[in-house]
């Protein structure tokens, strides 16, 4: 029998941002881990950035990164989008699934700063991505209250304390330990390897946006819901 794929190597990705805007806002930190849940292994990389444009006082209480600090502190942002771009380019070479919470806000953000710094450059391939957002939605459709990350965590009881939210490394590790918490007590996600589970996201997400816009428009005819997953495409 095929070990399944969360307890093989994966990465885990996340960013903090100057807001949440992915077509305008840029990446402050970004960390990437890469773990081996059967050694029990982990290592983090980490990047600060200044994102060259005002970071909003609302993002500030969020992350907790002034615009000063940033400043003082951030290195050049082209030079800290290439290097995310070229670790997450590894990693997809060794066939690394990345678990991403909310893979569309994290990687299109991504997308869109690399398009500003590096035209005509991209991530070398698209990764495998796993997303516990997208993965509890899945499982757990109808459970009522929010689903943002710590919220979910403390509902699978992965550790992830609220004061630690919203720091890159530490969101991404809960991130992992949750989409191996989600695995772990479901089969049907369990069984699969990391491409038929990149694949079947996709599906889900849209069957999840076309639900979610169908209860929007009995108050607003008008509501549209984006189904792209794992990024959003730029607009042509």
């Amino acid at each position: 029998m095929n070990t399944p794929w969360h307890h093989l190597p994966m990465a885990a990705f996340d960013v903090e941002t100057t807001g949440l805007d992915v077509e305008s806002d840029r990446i402050i930190t970004a960390a990437l881990w890469r773990i081996d849940p059967a050694r029990g292994t982990k290592e983090v990389a980490t990047w600060f950035a200044d994102p060259g444009i005002e970071i909003p006082a609302e993002a500030a209480e969020i992350h907790g990164i002034t615009t000063e600090q940033a400043r003082a502190q951030g290195r050049p942002a082209a030079d800290v989008v290439t290097e995310i771009a070229a670790a997450l380019d590894a990693v997809t070479a060794e066939g690394l699934p990345v678990v991403v919470y909310n893979a569309p806000y994290d990687l299109t953000l991504l997308d869109r700063e690399l398009a500003l710094h590096r035209p005509g450059a991209p991530l070398a391939a698209q990764p495998l991505v796993v997303d516990p957002l997208v993965l509890d939605k899945r499982v757990d459709t109808f459970r009522r209250g929010s689903r943002k990350l710590v919220d979910v965590c403390a509902h699978y009881e992965v550790p992830l304390a609220r004061e630690e939210a919203h720091g890159a490394a530490a969101d991404a590790l809960a991130s992992a330990r949750l989409a191996w918490r989600i695995a772990a007590a479901n089969p049907e996600i369990a069984q699969m390897s990391a491409v038929d589970l990149h694949a079947a996201q996709v599906k889900w997400k849209a069957e999840q946006a076309a639900s979610f816009q169908e209860y929007l428009r009995r108050r607003n005819p008008e509501a549209v819901v984006d189904g792209s997953w794992p990024l959003v495409p730029a607009a042509t």
